[in-house]
């Protein structure tokens, strides 16, 4: 009797076990990418474009989203060679106190970005930093895949809502939840990257740009060595 007893009080306690665990689907090899844009009314303010003459931010910004697409384009088909890289995208924009996917997160399509970029001519209302980072966050560490990076293109620091630094600990809580990366990368368009200081301290990439040819060298900077190529430290495990 006693016998009997302890299996069933083993079999209980193994049940209880199971059910308290949390349990991670396997990931899948690839990257997830979530570009926020800031659509500002300051991106209507003028700075140097590549041939030295001043133009509006957002149609530089415009020139350099589809740069990137094509970029992630050639990498996802590894130029052409057959050899298919998985690659998540996603392009988020502010709407009022947050931010919305004007192009949904799933399988790369460049002429989405493309087309988007092409349309863009409209900056307008606040900037919504941390809201948009916790939403385009969100998408990519639900994507499945092993790597998750959210790349800011902005040129303003944040007036509505939460500041990034605020935001930022709560996310590599849920990245380490689910047992995955989260990285985050900052480019300042026309503005002091200092002022984003608190993100860079707790990990996130920050660099700076005040023309449109140093706007271009810095996302080709973070797409070849943060993104694509992955040259940076994974998180620790605690």
């Amino acid at each position: 009797m006693d016998s009997i007893r302890f299996i069933i009080s083993l079999g209980t306690l193994v049940a209880m076990t199971a059910a308290s665990t949390p349990v991670f689907s396997a990931q899948e090899e690839g990257i997830a990418l979530a570009i926020v844009y800031d659509t500002s009314g300051s991106m209507k303010e003028q700075v140097r474009d590549r041939t030295g003459k001043l133009s509006p931010k957002y149609v530089i910004a415009n020139r350099a989203l589809e740069a990137i697409s094509a970029r992630i384009q050639t990498f996802a088909t590894n130029a052409g060679s057959g050899l298919q890289r998985k690659v998540h995208a996603g392009l988020f924009v502010f709407e009022g106190t947050g931010a919305r996917q004007a192009v949904n997160v799933g399988p790369f399509d460049a002429s989405a970005f493309q087309s988007w970029a092409k349309r863009f001519s409209s900056p307008e209302g606040g900037t919504p930093l941390g809201n948009a980072l916790m939403a385009a966050s969100q998408a990519v560490l639900n994507s499945g895949l092993t790597r998750n990076h959210v790349l800011i293109i902005t040129d303003v620091i944040n007036t509505v809502g939460p500041d990034p630094a605020t935001v930022m600990p709560r996310l590599r809580q849920l990245a380490e939840q689910k047992q995955t990366s989260l990285s985050v990368h900052f480019v300042a368009l026309d503005v002091n990257a200092k002022v984003f200081d608190g993100v860079k301290k707790l990990g996130a990439t920050v660099v700076g740009a005040s023309d449109e040819a140093q706007l271009t060298r810095q996302l080709e900077f973070i797409l070849e060595k943060k993104i694509l190529l992955e040259d940076e430290e994974l998180p620790k495990k605690k």
